[in-house]
């Protein structure tokens, strides 16, 4: 009887399938399987539970940083937005909001590489408010007042047109209900996308200052980290009296532009809150736990006819 060789399967040939109808394979280990993936898969974990303390390098829990106000350990004074900033000034967080004024889009029709609409678009999305500016009324340490925060989260709080609209409905609406007038600021400078245009704000903020003082009405500024440029040579350097937060850069050009145009070093600390109140431009360096009952205790002197605003 002739018997043939068994030929061996090639190496590409697929294994036979012992299990063809897929049934669940038995036994003990089944049995915890799905209780053991649980307890080993991976969760995910919000990528803004932690911030870093820009000073020391350590990580802070968010929520921690957010109980504070945003002030590190190191005593860092970090920006914080316009809505945490108005919760934070005014009494229990509570204020009515008051709305900006609609101006004209992109009147120059400009383009840096990308429209200027659809930065303006892209800020407002992430900011959730059409500007840098954000309006509110309420009472701080029992004194009533409007108060505008300059955001500079908003592209960077530059002044633009709805900005200086903003400042100036801010200005008339403390006359109109007859209440001091508070302003945070922080910006890098005016909007280049917004050009002559946006440097005539700097006259049209500086002369709704004049009418908030024409009607005997404190007017006080709260300088944050940054304020520079076009806000600093206008309205933030307008005020019956200047307030900042610790650390804050105060000034017009940068430290670096300075040292390259006169071609020296400067000295430690300049440009900050600290070196300026030495040199007589901030009138008191704060820290911003402290600013609310700051701030009622210059008001309710102004308002109450010991010392007329400037």
């Amino acid at each position: 009887m002739l018997v043939l060789p068994s030929r061996k399967p090639s190496k590409g040939a697929p294994m036979p399938d012992k299990n063809p109808e897929n049934k669940p394979r038995g036994g003990w280990l089944s049995r915890f399987a799905p209780g053991v993936r649980k307890i080993v898969s991976r969760r995910d974990t919000p990528d803004n539970l932690w911030v870093k303390d820009p000073d020391s390098g350590e990580m802070l829990f968010r929520s921690d940083l957010e109980a504070a106000l945003w002030v590190t350990p190191s005593g860092r004074h970090m920006r914080i937005n316009a809505p945490t900033r108005l919760k934070a000034t005014f009494d229990d967080g509570v204020f009515e909001s008051i709305d900006t004024p609609d101006v004209p889009e992109d009147p120059l029709k400009f383009s840096d590489g990308k429209p200027y609409r659809e930065r303006l678009n892209a800020a407002r999305k992430a900011a959730g408010r059409k500007d840098t500016m954000a309006i509110g009324f309420g009472r701080i340490d029992g004194v009533a007042a409007v108060v505008i925060v300059q955001d500079f989260t908003f592209m960077g709080g530059s002044l633009g047109m709805a900005a200086g609209e903003a400042f100036v409905a801010a200005a008339r609406e403390a006359v109109k209900r007859g209440v001091p007038f508070v302003c945070f600021t922080a910006a890098g400078g005016a909007r280049m996308q917004e050009g002559a245009l946006s440097l005539m704000q700097m006259a049209r903020t500086t002369l709704a200052v004049q009418e908030v003082k024409a009607a005997q009405l404190p007017y006080v500024v709260v300088l944050t980290d940054p304020t520079t440029g076009g806000v600093t040579a206008s309205y933030a350097m307008l005020g019956d009296v200047h307030l900042a937060e610790p650390g804050a850069l105060i000034g017009f050009a940068g430290p670096r532009v300075i040292e390259t145009t006169i071609r020296e070093k400067l000295p430690p600390g300049f440009q900050r809150a600290e070196y300026l109140q030495g040199k007589g431009m901030v009138d008191k360096v704060v820290a911003r736990g402290d600013l609310p009952k700051t701030l009622g205790q210059i008001m309710s002197m102004l308002m109450g006819g010991k010392r007329k605003a400037a």
